[in-house]
Parts: C-alpha cells; sequence; structure tokens
C-alpha cells in the first residue's frame, strides 16, 4: 500500500479533488505557501477559525520575508 493510500490523524483531507500535499507538489512550492494551502484548505473540516487564522500567519510571515511588509501591531496583540 502506497503511503498515499492513507492518511494519519483524521480524514480531512481525504474527501478533497485535489490533495494539499499533491498540489503543494505538484506546483513546486516552498514551506510556508504550502502551509497557507494545507491550513485553507482543511479548515472546514478540522479546526475551523484556528486554521484560518494560522493560514493568514503565514501569509503574513511571506510578506515580510518576501517583500519586506511588516505588519502593524492592533491593539489587541
Amino acid at each position: 500500500m502506497s503511503s498515499f493510500d492513507k492518511q494519519e490523524g483524521g480524514a480531512h483531507y481525504k474527501g478533497m479533488a485535489i490533495q494539499p500535499f499533491d498540489y503543494i507538489q505538484r506546483n513546486g512550492m516552498d514551506w510556508a505557501s504550502g502551509n497557507v494551502v494545507k491550513y485553507i484548505s482543511r479548515h472546514r473540516s478540522k479546526n475551523g477559525a484556528e486554521d484560518v487564522r494560522k493560514a493568514i500567519h503565514y501569509c503574513q510571515m511571506l510578506l515580510e520575508v518576501e517583500y519586506g511588509e511588516i505588519q502593524k501591531a492592533r491593539p489587541s496583540d
């Protein structure tokens, strides 16, 4: 059995037409961009708003590292 035929820790990716791993690999995405895809793909079936916040966090890191944009702190941060 191929490792691609199973999923550890749940089934939140199994029902997807294109699994995040395949999309990330085939498009040669870096680690941070891949995490954006992973978290936004699974938010409805796994951790909800927490996964959306994680995807946003990785987007913010990409903006900082690749484009020099540093987010201003919000009063609640």
